[in-house]
């Protein structure tokens, strides 16, 4: 009689340890933001310009 209430009072106890069963972890994503670092104007757009003048510069005066 022991036994049957033993083996009555595990099943009892597996069937609440697996009831919910195994469910798939929901992680939350934060959200990223960006952040946009503009330089000076006045530098960006004379750089170029001003470096292919000095190659042309030196292009003429050599011919």
């Amino acid at each position: 009689m022991k036994k049957i209430a033993l083996a009555a009072a595990l099943s009892v106890a597996a069937s609440t340890a697996f009831a919910g069963g195994m469910a798939t972890p929901v992680m939350e994503e934060t959200p990223v933001v960006a952040e946009v670092v503009q330089g000076s104007s006045s530098n960006g757009g004379l750089l170029i310009p001003l470096l292919l003048l000095l190659v042309l510069a030196a292009a003429a005066s050599n011919a």
